[in-house]
């Protein structure tokens, strides 16, 4: 590994780690300003931060990171938002899957370094939608690559907060070229979608993987602005459902639409396998399962 290329990983996992602390902050600040149903007893939201760690075949050291959660709250039912870092080598499956992938060099050397962002969001208001975000990079000897976006996830659709969200994320996109978004929008529609239902998890958003042109600096400004697109998408959307007055067939359908979003992570989502085939902390992985679901 190039000193150059050390740098450049330490470059992105701080970076990860700033973002992290950004949507933290606006996300507590929702949070702690709601009024609706406020008492003056009610605790201030506020997220509960962990180590986790990546469990290494011999024993020694493969990373971790930290896993920020917030549960119960008047907002967020419950959001999570994690970062990590891990390394080490990669086991015959994911060498395999990674081969699969066109990564080089899998077989003769399968050491891996990734970092990286996560992000999920469930709400108490069935009309406020669920989130999902993350942008990361993974590096082996012969290669190395930046993925991520994010996609919306509401129960009630509303026409006016899709385009939002959609146009937020093309204006953080466009200056890297205007043909790029409706790539990223694409690809998102196909990966975020659930086969056995026939249907897509949410409204889409923008999707990347495998992020490789030979610039380094050009692709991680991409990755950034990936990341930068997400609070001004999200967060005016919560402010504008938070309050609105919501019935129980709403809480129903909110349930039922949850419980498409665990199917689809636990049968489909690539971070998820990846996560458990290389032995990070469980509880860190499956941080996006919803607190409650429903299914008929």
């Amino acid at each position: 590994m190039s000193d150059e290329m050390k740098t450049e990983k330490e470059t992105a996992a701080a970076w990860f780690r700033t973002l992290r602390d950004e949507i933290i902050a606006s996300f507590e600040a929702l949070e702690n300003t709601q009024t609706h149903g406020r008492t003056a007893d009610m605790p201030v939201g506020q997220f509960e931060v962990s180590e986790t760690s990546r469990a290494a075949d011999d024993g020694g050291e493969a990373g971790g990171g930290v896993m920020s959660v917030m549960r119960g709250g008047r907002v967020f039912e419950k959001v999570g938002v994690n970062i990590s870092t891990v390394y080490g080598e990669l086991g015959a499956a994911a060498q395999k899957a990674m081969a699969a992938r066109g990564v080089p060099g899998m077989e003769s050397d399968p050491r891996f370094w990734a970092s990286g962002i996560s992000l999920v969001a469930h709400m108490q208001n069935p009309h406020a939608p669920a989130v999902h975000m993350n942008t990361r990079m993974f590096w082996t000897p012969h290669a190395w690559w930046f993925g991520g976006g994010s996609d919306l996830n509401p129960c009630l659709e509303y026409e006016e907060d899709t385009a939002h969200f959609h146009a937020t994320q093309k204006e953080h996109l466009d200056p890297h070229g205007e043909d790029l978004y409706p790539k990223l929008k694409e690809w998102a529609d196909e990966y975020f979608y659930i086969p056995h239902r026939n249907r897509a998890r949410g409204v889409g958003g923008i999707f990347m993987d495998d992020r490789n042109t030979g610039d380094w600096a050009k692709d991680f400004a991409l990755t950034q602005d990936i990341g930068r697109a997400f609070l001004p998408a999200y967060v005016p959307l919560v402010q504008k459902r938070r309050n609105d007055v919501w019935t129980e067939a709403d809480k129903d359908a909110q349930l039922i639409h949850r419980g498409l979003y665990a199917e689809y992570n636990l049968v489909y989502d690539r971070g998820t396998k990846f996560g458990l085939a290389t032995g990070h902390d469980a509880n860190a992985v499956l941080m996006s399962l919803p607190p409650m679901a429903k299914w008929v």
